[in-house]
């Protein structure tokens, strides 16, 4: 384990995501995707992920990314995301936050008013983040993803609630998404903690199913996590929902979930609800609010999917520099869920 490990820490939407620019340890592959299959077997890169989101330096939620070269210079970057559990496909927040990270940092210049596109390599494919800016100040982030589909709908789940029908989207990873008033539940605060027990019930009964394969690259396969949602309404041009994510063993997406809002703009669009000029008002379960929208349809696999795109920003929270010391007995750390 190094002895230092310098970190630069954002939050989108309230979700954190802490950035490891240069990373203290070797993560070979040629592609994004590469280092990420390599990463997970390798012991030093999952003891670096371990410190850096398990108490006392993170938390159970924390999520981050290690900054690695792009797959060709086309790109401006690549990463690789990583939470409390392992590395995770694709991450929207952390792909906004990154837009915001490359242009306040000048990795890419970006104009004192206007916009720019900050083009990154993910393991799920090429994603770029728009940054928006007045007066020197970002002021929002459009993340536009890989193209979004639905896998399959209506899907019978057994739960300690009984059979629950959920629909399963692509996002850049595998959702299974649900109405909490299918369980007489809300996506509140008060009602969290039923939410994420039945979500990780969802995610384990799914994953490994025929509804968990991604159709070209099983690298992208499995189940990532559970939304749930609220519909709130809306008007003409206006889908109006509230959500929480939860992810990986447990996790909870404090933000309305980047690639989860495009899993959701999937499923909307097949059910007719997003006709040309439809904005999706997508609400977080502590309130922040990201806007969804369908820049156009494509085919993956001989199946219909759109092209997404999520807008919301990202705030700066801190710098840091970890020290770890090779005589303390809580390193790599703990966790007590």
């Amino acid at each position: 384990m190094p002895s230092r490990i310098a970190t630069t820490d954002y939050h989108t939407g309230g979700e954190p995501f802490r950035i490891v620019v240069d990373p203290p340890v070797p993560i070979p592959g040629a592609t994004v995707a590469e280092r990420r299959a390599r990463a997970i077997e390798d012991p030093e890169v999952q003891g670096l992920r371990r410190v850096l989101c398990s108490e006392p330096r993170g938390h159970a939620d924390m999520y981050g990314g290690f900054l690695v070269p792009p797959d060709d210079d086309a790109a401006h970057l690549g990463v690789l995301f990583w939470h409390k559990d392992g590395f995770s496909t694709a991450c929207g927040h952390g792909t906004m936050a990154l837009g915001v990270w490359a242009v306040e940092s000048g990795l890419v210049a970006a104009p004192e008013t206007g916009s720019v596109d900050v083009v990154i390599d993910v393991p799920s494919g090429r994603v770029s983040a728009r940054v928006h800016r007045e007066r020197a100040r970002v002021v929002s982030v459009d993340f536009v993803n890989v193209p979004s589909w639905v896998i399959a709908t209506d899907v019978a789940v057994p739960t300690s609630r009984g059979e629950l029908r959920v629909d399963v989207a692509f996002g850049g990873a595998v959702y299974a998404t649900l109405p909490a008033a299918q369980v007489g539940l809300s996506v509140t605060p008060g009602d969290l903690g039923e939410l994420v027990a039945l979500g990780r019930e969802i995610r384990r009964a799914l994953d490994g199913t025929e509804h968990a394969v991604h159709p070209s690259d099983p690298r992208l396969s499995g189940v990532y996590g559970t939304i749930w949602f609220d519909d709130l309404g809306g008007t003409e041009g206006l889908v109006h929902q509230r959500n929480v994510t939860v992810f990986a063993d447990g996790e909870v997406d404090r933000s309305p979930c980047g690639s989860g809002t495009c899993a959701r703009l999937a499923v909307l669009a097949a059910d007719g609800r997003l006709p040309s000029g439809t904005v999706l008002r997508h609400d977080s379960v502590v309130g922040s609010t990201f806007t969804g929208t369908v820049l156009g349809t494509v085919e993956v696999g001989g199946r219909p999917a759109v092209l997404p795109q999520v807008t919301g920003t990202a705030y700066r929270t801190g710098q840091h520099e970890f020290c770890i010391d090779p005589s303390d007995p809580m390193v790599p750390g703990f966790q007590l869920r």
